[in-house]
């Protein structure tokens, strides 16, 4: 995992993840049914190729043995001998490899000689092996017939020294099955060499006059595990199609967490977004009932709360326009002014408080809005609203048009609130549009204003999002406000797919950065 990671390998999303552990799972099995079916191929084109060389060696040995005598090592050169084989003639056995002997029935060889069967006293001792000891001891085996097809007491199974009956097909070895002789042709002795860890082998023949034995030498080539063309087609068909079968499982099980991941998104956008369809598998249904149930939730608890404030504050206008009438006959100028202005300013908070509820409870459409348009507009009532600051008021829109989906009359509120803020606390408005740019799979437009005023501690940058935070801490009409201002800008902001954040600027003043999806 941490080598995928490291090379930028590991997928970031689930889809990608599960669909490269299948993957890679479904490879290493493909590639040990491979492995597994290798070696079976293997040891099967190993032993047909042995048997193919056996059967070789017979067809040069029955060249030689229809020959005759005088004419055999003549012959040689005129046999076709296959470029792995070595062919000699020797008076004894190959002597370099260990060796096992290969018995032969005693009717062949009553057929060979026409005279009395062999007995074991008749057979010419081997000479000495290389490593000291004589030959033969590489031919004794516990429970097998001496050579010659010879019993420790008499002759082979089945046979004996009057019996002249000709060969069953049942008494021969497996070795001799394959000759393909007639039984006068048969070898009197045969002696099969292998050596240890390599693909070298010997067989020794000897011919049925018992003068001169042929020893056949060859190597038996490795043979190719994959030597048809088809398996690596096969198997590359096997694991494409394996592979788009995860993909296209891993796509139908992640689907759901794709909708319920952009339900989510589209509640925290909207929080009277349209609900997840109930239908699907059992724990999908399950997720999607959930989901519709804390959305429901959510939706009755921001009701409640917009219906408590606004409530509250319908409920206070009756009680201040009582105070700003009794305030009328207070005698004292100075001290009338002072309770007036407190209820103006309660009043006005108030009336945000309202205009809060209300927006937070809209239900305006999305239409599709030409914000080049709307930003003029604005820019144009903040000049009309603030003469005396008409020179400090700008707006620079791109080249091209920029039409985004938003609902007209809260956007232009919430924009409105930002370029008054400027202007009440930094003198100034410049207001920036930058065309649509990509962020992962949804394009983004971005509104910059800006001003020129003392900007905020880096603290207080969030805070002032919150209802009833106001930066000025004197409360009168001319630098104070409700502290509702920049919390409804974000709100009918987020509302819509994008979001609000204030930065100071590094040539001194506040920029407020919002971004709306296209």
């Amino acid at each position: 995992m941490n080598f995928l990671r490291r090379f930028s390998v590991w997928p970031r999303s689930l889809r990608g993840r599960t669909s490269l552990l299948l993957i890679v799972g479904l490879c290493i099995v493909q590639a040990a049914g491979l492995m597994i079916h290798a070696l079976d191929h293997l040891d099967i084109a190993e032993r047909a190729e042995l048997h193919e060389n056996e059967h070789r060696a017979f067809s040069i040995y029955r060249s030689i043995v229809e020959t005759p005598k005088e004419l055999r090592h003549d012959a040689l050169d005129d046999i076709s001998i296959p470029s792995n084989f070595d062919v000699s003639f020797s008076a004894h056995p190959d002597t370099r490899y260990p060796s096992i002997p290969i018995p032969v029935p005693l009717a062949i060889l009553n057929s060979i000689a026409h005279g009395p069967p062999h007995r074991p006293n008749d057979i010419p001792p081997f000479p000495p092996h290389e490593d000291g000891g004589l030959e033969g001891e590489h031919f004794e085996h516990p429970g097998e017939p001496p050579l010659g097809g010879l019993g420790p007491a008499g002759p082979f199974p089945g046979s004996g020294p009057s019996d002249d009956r000709r060969m069953i097909p049942g008494e021969l070895p497996p070795l001799l099955h394959m000759s393909m002789l007639p039984p006068k042709l048969y070898p009197h002795r045969i002696v099969f060499s292998h050596q240890p860890n390599s693909r070298r082998y010997a067989m020794s023949l000897l011919l049925p006059d018992e003068q001169s034995w042929v020893v056949l030498d060859f190597r038996v080539p490795p043979p190719n595990p994959f030597g048809s063309p088809t398996f690596i087609i096969s198997f590359l068909l096997m694991t494409v199609c394996g592979g788009a079968l995860i993909l296209w499982g891993t796509q139908r099980l992640i689907a759901p967490v794709s909708t319920l991941a952009n339900a989510a998104e589209a509640l925290g956008r909207d929080v009277h977004a349209p609900p997840l369809p109930e239908k699907g598998p059992t724990e999908i249904r399950r997720s999607a009932l959930a989901f519709n149930t804390m959305a429901a939730r959510i939706r009755r608890f921001v009701s409640d709360r917009t219906l408590m404030l606004t409530a509250i504050g319908h409920d206070l206008r009756t009680p201040i326009t009582r105070l700003k009438l009794r305030a009328e006959f207070i005698e004292d100028d100075e001290l009338r002014e002072k309770f007036l202005a407190d209820l103006d300013e309660m009043e006005n908070m108030v009336a945000a408080t309202l205009a809060f509820g209300r927006d937070s409870s809209s239900r305006e459409p999305m239409v599709s809005l030409e914000l080049n348009a709307l930003l003029q507009t604005i820019a144009d009532e903040a000049t009309e609203s603030r003469p005396d600051l008409a020179d400090d008021i700008a707006f620079d829109p791109p080249e091209k048009p920029v039409r985004i989906k938003a609902r007209s009359l809260a956007l232009k509120r919430a924009l409105t609130n930002l370029v008054m803020n400027a202007l009440k606390y930094g003198n100034s408005a410049h207001i920036t549009l930058t065309p649509p740019t990509a962020n992962g799979r949804e394009r983004y437009v971005r509104v910059v204003i800006e001003d020129h005023g003392p900007g905020l501690p880096p603290e207080d940058l969030e805070r002032m999002f919150e209802p009833f935070v106001r930066a000025e801490t004197s409360r009168n009409r001319e630098t104070g406000g409700t502290g509702l201002g920049l919390a409804i800008a974000r709100s009918i902001i987020r509302a819509q797919g994008g979001d609000v954040h204030l930065r100071n600027r590094a040539e001194g003043g506040l920029r407020a950065v919002v971004t709306l999806l296209v």
